[in-house]
């Protein structure tokens, strides 16, 4: 009886063992890569240039002359927030709004516009030049523009994801990396380069969301941690049945 219990959880903890070992070598090598990277260099902060800032002697007008004449062109039912910014060495009113008016209880689709905070007057989202200038006060000096593409629609897989579309993406060389500029925020959203395409890749089969990558609650996660916890249960209750030092303490 006790040989046959000992057969059939030999053989729980080998097929399990089997089924999650692949799962469970891409946990550790993702692991490993994790906390033998400094998470800096990983979001490219090496790469970047030092922050300017605005002066203390800048002047501006009113918020509120720039959202009155943002109403002259845009349907503006609320302000969700409005942030003085730099563009270029320029003062800018960053402005997030609501258009339309939204039932209570649900979601509104939050508008954003720039606006001259010199003159209040509303600005376009930023040009190809523009989005190219921006990208290069984020990296370091000597770096050279090698091909510049305008994104409106990426997917779960992209390197630019979950963040504000349109933007400019700028790739350089010396160093080989990406800038993403939000066209219409006017400000820098993130910086790529190879380092952190290897951490994103393995932080695929960590998170094991293979569509979006960033998913913790997905149920292939949550049923191979169920297997994983099974798998070590099964291999220490092996060793207690199967132990004879335990045996003879016991006895």
């Amino acid at each position: 009886m006790i040989k046959n219990k000992n057969l059939f959880i030999r053989r729980i903890h080998r097929y399990l063992g089997l089924f999650i070992g692949i799962q469970f070598l891409g946990w550790t090598i993702s692991g490993l890569y994790f906390s033998w990277n400094d998470i800096d260099s990983v979001h490219g902060d090496h790469m970047r240039k030092s922050p300017a800032f605005i002066s203390a002697n800048v002047s501006t007008v009113s918020p509120t002359d720039a959202i009155e004449k943002l109403k002259q062109t845009q349907t503006v039912d609320s302000i969700h927030s409005v942030h003085l910014i730099r563009v270029l060495g320029n003062p800018v009113y960053q402005i997030a709004y609501f258009s339309g008016h939204v039932g209570e209880g649900m979601h509104h689709h939050v508008h954003y516009a720039l606006a001259d905070a010199a003159t209040g007057e509303v600005k376009k989202a930023l040009t190809k030049d523009e989005g190219v200038a921006v990208a290069k006060e984020q990296v370091v000096l000597g770096a050279e523009v090698s091909k510049v593409h305008y994104l409106e629609l990426t997917d779960g897989h992209h390197e630019y994801r979950e963040k504000p579309l349109p933007a400019w993406a700028v790739s350089f060389k010396n160093p080989d990396c990406t800038v993403y500029v939000s066209a219409e925020l006017g400000t820098f959203q993130s910086i790529r380069h190879d380092q952190w395409r290897a951490f994103d890749f393995l932080w695929m089969f960590h998170t094991m969301d293979y569509a979006g990558r960033d998913n913790f609650n997905n149920w292939l996660l949550r049923i191979l941690s169920v297997f994983g916890l099974l798998t070590v249960i099964s291999g220490f209750t092996l060793y207690v049945i199967s132990s004879r030092t335990l045996k003879k303490l016991i006895n």
